[in-house]
């Protein structure tokens, strides 16, 4: 029989570190939900009731299949963590604003169930749940994926309309051989505002870029990604617009057009799909800056970040083994082990 006191029982020795940050998963979650809100709120201004109601569909739906898939495989509900409302604020800012209902509804269940319940829940996901739906409709439903609205504005009644994004003009000026100053491409200001076409939550390169400031600020994401990601973007199109200028937009205009920097900061970042060390969260944002460079200006897409992510989200596990800091002691025991062998 133990001698120790009921006060001595109530002590737990644990494995290190000891030390607690004050963020869990709920107010990760929230951070990341609050810096998308001033991008969303400008999505919804410029492309009117038709955004907030694929937002509004995304969310439901990426909670509603969260339940059901907790509660067919007998696991505990984790709603409340908000990581499913995080997965479909995310996909509802990557499709189109006119989006019909079933194509976000189709993209909610593949984010969850292909995404993440068949891997284990969250924390076992290799891939970003949201551009895993996002790539999967992209091919199966090229149509409805690539119907972009022109914005209207919230207060203008006007019925929408459709035309190509800033990269998908330069893209077919390019295969026709035209101009990009005869292309009709839109102004630096309309980009940085987000007065352009494109999916609703990545218009507005200002609005995503207070919103990255503020996870840099809280500490949800280190430098390293976005940096590694934008900068090597901004070389590799900047030496393809010096050689062509004709054929290549300038390397701001693919830095504020597309989904270059709401891929940056909000989906490459990713804690579950990106490495945990610095050196390799900058080898990774590189490596993802370099096929979104590779397939804008030579691939069949225009955009390429969606892709570019789940490619790295794969080699991910690679690049941790290879940059985890090295065992104290490590070295001798190795120099040890072989003079005992030989």
């Amino acid at each position: 029989m133990s001698n120790s006191s009921p006060v001595d029982r109530k002590f737990i020795v644990s494995a290190a570190p000891h030390v607690h940050s004050g963020m869990n998963v709920q107010t990760v979650m929230r951070d990341v939900i609050l810096a998308l809100m001033p991008a969303v709120l400008i999505g919804i201004w410029f492309f009117g009731f038709d955004a907030f109601r694929v937002l509004v569909l995304a969310v439901a739906g990426c909670v509603g299949f969260e339940m059901m898939m907790n509660r067919l495989l007998g696991r505990q509900a984790t709603i409340n963590d908000l990581s499913a409302a995080l997965t479909g604020v995310l996909l509802a800012m990557n499709l189109p604003s006119g989006s019909p209902w079933w194509l976000v509804i189709i993209g909610s269940g593949a984010a969850i169930i292909l995404g993440k319940a068949i891997y284990g829940g969250l924390g076992y996901n290799p891939f970003n749940p949201a551009l895993v739906a996002r790539v999967l409709l992209l091919i199966s439903f090229p149509v409805q994926m690539t119907r972009w609205v022109v914005p209207q504005g919230i207060t203008t009644g006007m019925d929408a309309t459709t035309g190509a994004t800033p990269l998908g003009a330069a893209k077919e000026a390019a295969a026709l051989g035209t101009p990009l100053n005869e292309a009709g491409l839109p102004g630096n200001l309309e980009l940085l505002v987000g007065n352009v076409g494109g999916s609703f939550g990545e218009v507005s390169a200002i609005a995503l870029l207070l919103g990255g400031a503020y996870l840099l600020y809280r500490g949800i994401i280190r430098w390293q990604i976005p940096v590694g990601f934008i900068g090597t973007v901004v070389v590799f199109t900047g030496i393809a617009h010096l050689v062509q200028p004709d054929r290549y937009l300038n390397p701001l205009v693919h830095v504020l057009a597309g989904g270059l920097i709401i891929g940056a900061f909000f989906m490459a970042t990713d804690m579950v799909t990106s490495p945990v060390t610095r050196k390799g969260m900058l080898i990774f944002g590189i490596g993802c800056g370099v096929l979104t460079s590779v397939i804008r200006l030579w691939g069949g897409y225009p955009e390429g970040v969606s892709f570019a992510i789940l490619l790295m989200n794969a080699v991910t596990p690679l690049i941790d083994r290879y940059t985890k800091p090295r065992v104290f002691g490590q070295p001798a025991r190795k120099l040890f082990e072989e003079g005992a062998s030989s």
